[in-house]
C-alpha cells in the first residue's frame, strides 16, 4: 500500500513538474504575442500587475512621490502636528542668489529660531497658493529641460531641508513607499533609510530606542503587514564628506548590531568629486572586517559616463552588488571576471540613468549586454520620487528598448530576490511567493487568444506618474 502510494506522488511530481515546464514554454510563445500586438496601453497595465522581486537600489530620500510629501507635511494628524515651512523668496539673506536655497523646507522649531528678516522668507505650506504648490512640488522633480545631475545633486537634495527629522513624518511617507510598491506586485524592499538626528516637535531629540520603537510600531499596523511586503534597510555613507571614514566606522558598527533590520551597507555620492574614490576607504573596510563577522556591501560604482576603475576597486572593498555601473564596457578586464562569475549582482536604474545624463540614450545602456551575457542584474527605481516614476516604468523603458524575453523578464525578478541580504529562510519564502504568483498571473492569460489576454489587461487598474505621461503619453491613476 506505502508503495502504491510513493508511485502515485511520483507520478503527480513528475506530471506537475511536466505541466509546469509547458506552461512556461507556451507563455513565452504568449507573452510574444502580447509584446508585439498590445497598444502602450495594455502593455503598461500588463506589466503593472506583472509580479515582481524586489527593489535592492532605493533611495530614501528620493523615492518619495512629492504629493506624498505634501499631503503628509500639511496634515496635522499624520505629521505629529507639526507645521512646515518653505523658502520662496530673498529679501535679507546673504545667500539671495543661491537657487537651491529656493524651496528649502523646514520644521516649525526650526522656523522659530529664524531671524525675523529671514523668516519673512518662508512660507507656511498649508498657506500657499495652488501657484505655491505647484512650484513647490515641481522643485523635488526632475522634469523640467535643462535639468540633469547638477541640478538633482546641487538642488533637490538640499531642499528636504529637516523634513525627515519629524518621525512621524518619516514613517508615514516610508508606508506610503511600501503600500505603492506592494500595489506593483514588488515582495520585497532593500531601502537606504536611517534613523539619525530625529527630533520631537521641540527640537529635543529623540533617543536611539524611541526611533527604534517608533519605526517597528509603524511597519506593524494593518495598512503595511496587508500588503505582505518584506522590508529590510541599509546604511549609506556619503562618501566624498571629509568624514566619511569615522561614518563608515561608526554605521558599519550600528549595522552589525541591528542585523534584524538593517542588512547592509552603502556608499552613495556623485563619483566625479574624486574625493571618495574606493581605495579611500580600503583600509578601514580591512580593519572591520577584522572585527566583525560578514557584512554585506552594495556599493555605488561606475555611475560615470568616462571610463574608470571605480567597479574593479569597489569589489576590492568587498562588494557583493555594484549601484548602476554604467561605464563598466570601458573596462573590458573587470566585465570579463563577472561574466565567469555570479557572485556580484549589477544593480540597473534605467531612468536615473537617463535623467542624470549618464546614458542620455538608453538604446546604448549596458544593461543588455550584461543581461546576456551572463552578468547578473535586476531592475531599480533609484529615486523615482525625484524622477516621478515607478517600477513598471523601469520594466516598461526595458521591454520597450530590449525586446525581453519572457525568460529574461521573469530573471529580473529572481535575481532581486537571490540576491538580496536576507537570510536564507527568508529569501527562500521570497522566492516561493515570487513562483507562486507568477504561475497564477500566468494562468491568467494561458490559453487566451492573444486578442482575449489583452482584453484581459483592461480590468487591470495600474498607477502612473508624471515621468510615464511625459515619455510615453501614458497617465492611468496617480496615487
Amino acid at each position: 500500500m506505502i508503495l502504491l502510494l510513493m508511485r502515485a506522488l511520483i507520478t503527480v511530481l513528475i506530471f506537475s513538474c511536466f505541466s509546469f515546464l509547458l506552461t512556461a514554454a507556451d507563455f513565452s510563445n504568449q507573452w510574444e504575442a502580447i509584446k508585439t500586438q498590445a497598444s502602450p496601453e495594455q502593455l503598461y497595465r500588463f506589466l503593472y500587475a506583472l509580479p515582481k522581486g524586489g527593489d535592492l537600489h532605493n533611495h530614501f530620500g528620493g523615492s518619495l512621490i512629492p504629493e506624498w510629501k505634501w499631503d503628509v507635511l500639511t496634515d496635522s494628524k499624520r505629521n505629529g502636528g507639526d507645521t512646515f515651512y518653505a523658502r520662496q523668496r530673498f529679501d535679507a539673506a546673504p545667500d539671495a542668489i543661491n537657487p537651491q536655497s529656493y524651496h528649502h523646507t523646514i520644521r516649525q522649531h526650526t522656523y522659530d529660531n529664524l531671524p525675523a528678516p529671514v523668516q519673512r522668507e518662508y512660507i507656511a505650506l498649508n498657506s500657499m497658493t495652488a501657484v505655491e504648490r505647484e512650484a513647490w512640488l515641481n522643485a523635488f522633480r526632475l522634469d523640467a529641460p535643462g535639468e540633469g545631475r547638477a541640478v538633482f545633486f546641487e538642488h533637490h537634495w538640499s531642499r528636504l531641508g529637516d523634513i525627515h527629522t519629524n518621525p512621524d513624518v518619516k514613517f508615514e511617507l516610508l508606508a506610503e513607499n511600501l503600500k505603492a510598491f506592494a500595489a506593483e506586485g514588488i515582495r520585497y524592499m532593500e531601502i537606504q533609510f536611517g534613523l539619525h538626528i530625529m527630533s520631537h516637535n521641540d527640537g529635543t531629540r529623540l533617543t536611539e530606542d524611541e526611533m527604534l520603537t517608533r519605526l517597528e510600531a509603524r511597519l506593524a499596523q494593518p495598512d503595511i503587514t496587508s500588503t505582505g511586503i518584506e522590508t529590510r534597510f541599509q546604511e549609506a555613507i556619503l562618501r566624498f564628506t571629509p568624514d566619511a571614514i569615522e561614518e563608515l566606522e561608526r554605521l558599519y558598527a550600528w549595522v552589525d548590531a541591528h542585523r534584524d533590520r538593517w542588512v547592509g551597507l552603502n556608499m552613495v555620492g556623485i563619483e566625479e568629486s574624486g574625493k571618495g574614490y574606493p581605495l579611500r576607504f580600503l583600509e578601514k573596510y580591512r580593519e572591520l572586517r577584522a572585527k566583525y563577522p560578514t557584512l554585506p556591501l552594495s556599493i555605488h560604482a561606475g555611475e560615470m559616463d568616462s571610463p574608470d576603475k571605480n567597479i574593479r576597486e569597489t569589489l576590492l572593498l568587498g562588494a557583493s552588488r555594484i549601484g548602476h555601473g554604467v561605464n563598466i564596457l570601458g573596462d573590458p578586464d573587470t566585465l570579463l571576471m563577472l561574466q565567469h562569475g555570479e557572485r556580484t549582482l549589477i544593480e540597473v536604474n534605467l531612468i536615473s540613468n537617463r535623467l542624470l545624463e549618464y546614458v542620455p540614450d538608453l538604446d546604448h545602456h549596458p544593461f543588455p549586454e550584461l543581461l546576456r551575457t551572463g552578468v547578473p542584474v535586476c531592475l531599480n527605481t533609484d529615486d523615482r520620487g525625484m524622477w516621478d516614476s515607478n517600477m513598471t516604468d523601469e520594466y516598461y523603458t526595458a521591454v520597450t528598448h530590449f525586446n525581453l524575453s519572457w525568460d529574461e523578464l521573469t530573471q529580473l525578478a529572481r535575481n532581486s530576490l537571490r540576491y538580496a541580504f536576507v537570510d536564507k529562510k527568508t529569501k527562500q519564502q521570497l522566492l516561493e511567493s515570487y513562483e507562486k504568483d507568477l504561475a497564477a498571473f500566468s494562468a491568467q492569460f494561458a490559453g487566451l487568444s492573444t486578442e482575449a489576454a489583452l482584453a484581459e489587461t483592461e480590468d487591470i487598474k495600474a498607477v502612473t506618474y508624471g515621468y510615464s505621461e511625459r515619455t510615453w503619453g501614458l497617465k492611468f491613476d496617480r496615487k
